[in-house]
């Protein structure tokens, strides 16, 4: 199964998709899992299927080799003339986000960040914009340790991913549940410690927007070599 890690080498390639309808999203659920199943591109390592909780959308983190390889795979023929099209008539938007892993934090229990249908993790994917001159310090902000999390009930883990377009950060955290997670969210602003209040109030004016979605991870696969984030 694949795993997140900061020093594996690997482009980390979010696919986000909105659909109209729950159908919509299953419709588009099954049509990614049978690509992912068989998928055998030059460069791809893993892909790790969600599918949107609070909201009728899905979610791909790719794992590949290179941009290089990603570009060969989405200007094949088939991709553009077959794939395409058929996303786009199931979808109302799609983004590719190109980021690379830059921190990640987990809960002292865990060895590492495995992302896989067989846990049970709530996951949480957020989408922080930022102007490029800026990117660079809200990376620091966030990648910075916080030993607060360690104690906060249901965390497992977040990753910080930089995006290769200079206009986003990526925030991929795991919880035991929405009821932990919503309990983290909402905890008042003076419940929080010093350092953590002072990364929050130093993070929110470099933010030119902010959005998140709720996933459970539905399907995964990992090609054949060892270069799945297990390096």
């Amino acid at each position: 199964m694949p795993f997140i890690t900061p020093d594996n080498g690997s482009l980390t390639v979010f696919n986000l998709f909105d659909t109209r309808t729950r159908e919509d999203q299953k419709t588009l659920l099954d049509t990614m899992q049978g690509i992912i199943e068989g998928a055998n591109y030059p460069g791809w390592r893993s892909s790790t299927l969600h599918g949107g909780l609070d909201q009728p959308c899905a979610a791909n983190y790719i794992q590949w080799r290179s941009v290089d390889d990603l570009q060969e795979r989405y200007e094949g023929e088939n991709f553009k003339h077959n794939t395409v099209p058929y996303f786009t008539e199931l979808t109302t938007s799609v983004h590719l986000l190109k980021t690379e892993v830059v921190a990640t934090h987990l809960h002292p229990a865990l060895e590492r960040i495995e992302i896989s249908p067989d846990r049970d993790d709530f996951t949480v994917i957020v989408i922080m914009g930022v102007e490029p001159a800026n990117q660079a310090r809200l990376v620091e902000l966030f990648a910075k340790p916080d030993p607060f999390m360690e104690g906060v009930e249901g965390y497992r883990s977040h990753s910080i991913l930089r995006g290769l377009d200079g206009d986003y950060v990526v925030n991929y955290a795991q919880w035991d549940s929405r009821e932990t997670y919503e309990a983290f969210h909402n905890l008042p602003e003076e419940q929080r410690p010093a350092d953590s209040r002072a990364m929050r109030a130093a993070a929110r004016p470099l933010l030119t927007s902010r959005s998140s979605n709720t996933y459970e991870v539905v399907y995964a696969r990992s090609s054949a070599g060892p270069s799945a984030g297990e390096r």
